[in-house]
């Protein structure tokens, strides 16, 4: 059996340390390294929250070495979901408003539909329908030449995996809070994603996949102020793009 082997491969993996892990199954941290060192064994209550964390199967847990690439199939991630919709007297879901204010409220009350009936909501025309839209106002200028206080729509991501590389997202997330990125995906090989600003002064960084708790693909913005010209020149080029890329790519294999 592989389970002590495999709790400790993935949660490495994705980067969560023993204190995080144990407060999530309500144990002492002392705990989890005597399940990583094979002294001890979790109870079935706990398997079912380490499989659920992970996003592999029970059976996958115990008896596939995972470290090697056995299973990989078994290796995904639970899926993102949108917990709480509201919408209007015609049965239409509308547009919720996360504003610049609302967003350190917004990472309380994403899922309570209370909460998110609160917010002000709007229509747009011409979003393809069957999807769920949140808009986001956004802060800073590392997104050049979209400005601070630009509201972002997004189509609600329903699988991690379904990030594409070099796409931007508004990722809600625990450690950095709302954040509007081009995303480049590094699950498989470190159970990373790695987030990078359009305006170059701006350094990349990553974020674990158990951080993330809801993405929207970017797919139209309303703003009243026009870039100028020198923000345009700082935004990021398409050869930058590739540039970012490489990097990140050279930074996962000294990782190795």
């Amino acid at each position: 059996m592989y389970l002590a082997k495999n709790i400790r491969f993935l949660r490495q993996r994705i980067g969560m340390t023993q204190e995080a892990l144990a407060a999530k199954l309500g144990i002492q941290r002392t705990m989890i390294s005597a399940y990583e060192d094979g002294r001890s064994e979790p109870k079935l209550s706990s398997l079912t929250i380490l499989s659920n964390v992970f996003g592999v199967t029970v059976d996958g847990l115990m008896m596939r070495d995972l470290s090697s690439g056995e299973g990989k199939e078994t290796l995904v991630h639970p899926p993102l979901r949108v917990l709480a919709v509201t919408v209007d007297r015609e049965d239409r879901e509308g547009i919720c408003l996360v504003s610049q204010k609302a967003s350190a409220g917004y990472l309380s009350g994403y899922s309570d539909t209370e909460y998110v009936g609160t917010l002000p909501q709007f229509q747009l025309p011409n979003l393809p329908g069957g999807r769920t839209y949140r808009a986001f106002e956004i802060t800073g200028d590392s997104m050049l030449p979209i400005q601070p206080g630009t509201i972002i729509i997004g189509s609600f991501l329903e699988q991690i995996e379904h990030l594409r590389n070099g796409r931007t997202y508004v990722l809600v997330t625990t450690n950095d809070g709302v954040v509007y990125k081009r995303v480049f995906n590094y699950l498989a090989e470190r159970g990373k994603l790695f987030l990078v600003s359009d305006n170059e002064l701006y350094k990349p960084f990553e974020v674990g996949a158990q951080e993330v708790l809801e993405i929207w693909e970017a797919k139209a913005f309303i703003s009243t102020v026009f870039p100028s010209p020198r923000e345009r020149d700082q935004a990021v080029s398409l050869e930058a793009i590739a540039h970012m890329i490489r990097d990140l790519r050279e930074q996962i294999v000294k990782s190795k």
